[in-house]
């Protein structure tokens, strides 16, 4: 078995297993790392990493950048300038929630599963944030409509 950390391209899975690709790497990490550590890894990874990941994964399917945009701004009340900013400032993920100007009220709305965790049930607060988008990056990946995924 390897046990790599997060930044790297292999995860704790046997060696003869093809790399996992990033998003999914964070769901099997926080499973096989205790929660606090895997966490702060998240935390203070930044968010400019995981943005082009969010940009490729809805290409593939057919969707857009400015639809990202547009679901991150619904979510954390940014604007295009501020979120161009965070992501050349190499933001943290704790910094670029931290400082959203307003968190869409309606994001309580947003349920399901995420990496194995019932969103509704995941008690810390930057976390199920995170997770809130990584959902709204899902379901627009799934070709949901976007008055459905902005919750209208």
């Amino acid at each position: 078995m390897l046990a790599v950390p997060i930044a790297t391209e292999t995860v704790n899975r046997d060696s003869s297993q093809a790399p996992l690709p990033f998003i999914e790497r964070l769901c099997f990490e926080r499973s096989a790392v205790p929660e606090m550590v895997n966490n702060t890894k998240i935390f203070k990874m930044a968010f400019a990493r995981v943005y082009p990941l969010y940009i490729a994964k809805v290409e593939r399917k057919g969707r857009t950048r400015q639809e990202v945009d547009a679901v991150i701004h619904w979510l954390t009340g940014y604007d295009d300038e501020s979120l161009e900013r965070h992501i050349s400032e190499q933001t943290d993920f704790e910094t670029f929630f931290a400082r959203a100007p307003r968190m869409n009220p309606n994001a309580s709305k947003i349920t399901g599963v995420i990496c194995g965790h019932r969103i509704e049930e995941i008690e810390h607060t930057l976390m199920r944030q995170i997770r809130y988008l990584d959902k709204l990056v899902d379901e627009l990946a799934k070709g949901r409509a976007m008055d459905k995924i902005l919750r209208s």
